[in-house]
């Protein structure tokens, strides 16, 4: 792996899936088709020393993501990775398409009214199933603004 400027958290290892070693891991945005290019992932986890593992397969399964890796091969040699964050290196994701952005990439900008009035930063993104919710924080505290069509255009164009 390289930098860690360059790595992207992607997930937390949820638990295992199966007797063959795979994991079950909660995705922190996107989905299966996003990941399925991922060659290698970086898992870290608080006192425990980071590991670069690689990936042999990826597939959604309802809201969470399945993985496979090739050092591992049944469910107890996979048991103590549960719980550990899953990063991988930026260049492995796919180029967005034209009007789409990866989450981590609007993180931390501003965000303006469409009159030119700062409503604060752009700091969480929560999925709820029916649209996303953008967590905007300000002086007065933080706001929470729905992803509709109309509003995402006017926010993006003003995101700076």
């Amino acid at each position: 792996m390289t930098k860690t400027t360059d790595l992207v958290l992607i997930g937390k290892i949820a638990g295992t899936h199966g007797v063959r070693g795979q994991l079950r891991v909660f995705p922190y945005s996107g989905d299966a088709g996003t990941l399925s290019a991922v060659k290698t992932i970086l898992l870290q986890k608080s006192g425990v020393a980071d590991e670069t593992v690689s990936v042999t397969s990826v597939a959604g399964h309802g809201r969470k993501i399945i993985i496979s890796l090739e050092e591992y091969g049944d469910i107890n040699a996979v048991q103590h990775l549960v719980g550990r964050e899953i990063y991988v290196e930026r260049h492995q994701l796919p180029q967005p398409e034209e009007g789409e952005y990866y989450w981590f990439d609007l993180i931390g900008l501003r965000v303006v009214t469409v009159a030119g009035e700062e409503l604060g930063k752009l700091v969480n993104i929560l999925e709820t199933g029916s649209n996303d919710v953008y967590v905007v924080e300000a002086e007065a505290g933080s706001f929470l603004f729905p992803r509709w069509k109309e509003l995402w255009f006017q926010l993006m164009s003003r995101l700076v």
